[in-house]
């Protein structure tokens, strides 16, 4: 005779954790580092969290409202340290705008997404603070400091998403080499303004291409009314 089987209670399974933002973000978060954007669907963040997916929309709107709040956690661990000022205010904020940018280089995907939204996270309201400030500390007007936020978030997440599809692009592997030959074999006779610069036009390192491109926005926002 088999011994009788000893019924389980199902009181002594462990109890999921409570559902949060939060915690909805953590994971996602968490899935979004392991196996990309692509992967963070309500219904695989469901899956993760122990939940239906009808469950989730308590805590957002919909998946841009989720990608909002993922950049705002990427964000909140940019270092952002230094009291503006008018000594070295534009500088700082070079180097605010370049670790912006490059935080996003590891995210095209997300750096993508969120140029089609307006984030409103308490860590990018304090990102949008930072640079004003520093704007500001340099003189920059406040109509001015105030539209050249934008201006400047959105370069830094446009340079992000380009130059991190192009590394994820097998077809981008040639294509510098490409321009670099078209633009060492152009002829003066057709293309004399290429041919005249043609030493600059690849020069440079990334590293101060990009931290150019920021400093003349930057100088432009001082002098444009």
């Amino acid at each position: 005779m088999s011994p009788r089987r000893v019924p389980v209670s199902r009181r002594d399974r462990p109890a999921k954790p409570p559902l949060s933002r939060d915690g909805m973000v953590a994971a996602a978060l968490q899935i979004m580092r392991t196996e990309g954007l692509d992967r963070v669907t309500m219904r695989r963040l469901a899956a993760e969290l122990d939940t239906g997916p009808a469950s989730l929309y308590v805590y957002v709107r919909n998946t841009a409202e989720l990608h909002g709040a993922l950049l705002d956690e990427l964000v909140a661990e940019l270092e952002q340290s230094g009291t503006p000022g008018t000594e070295g205010w534009r500088e700082q904020l070079i180097s605010v705008l370049c670790a912006h940018t490059e935080l996003l280089f590891s995210y095209p995907s997300l750096a993508r997404s969120v140029l089609m939204l307006r984030p409103s996270g308490p860590h990018y309201l304090r990102l949008i603070d930072t640079i004003l400030g520093l704007l500001l500390a340099g003189g920059v007007p406040d109509r001015q400091a105030a539209w050249g936020v934008d201006i400047l978030l959105q370069h830094a997440t446009a340079t992000a998403a380009e130059q991190g599809s192009r590394e994820e692009s097998v077809e981008a592997d040639g294509e510098e080499e490409d321009l670099a030959r078209a633009v060492a074999e152009a002829k003066p006779d057709a293309y004399p303004n290429i041919v005249r610069v043609r030493h600059e036009i690849l020069s440079g390192t990334y590293d101060q291409r990009m931290r150019w491109s920021f400093g003349t926005l930057i100088d432009g926002l001082r002098t444009t009314v």
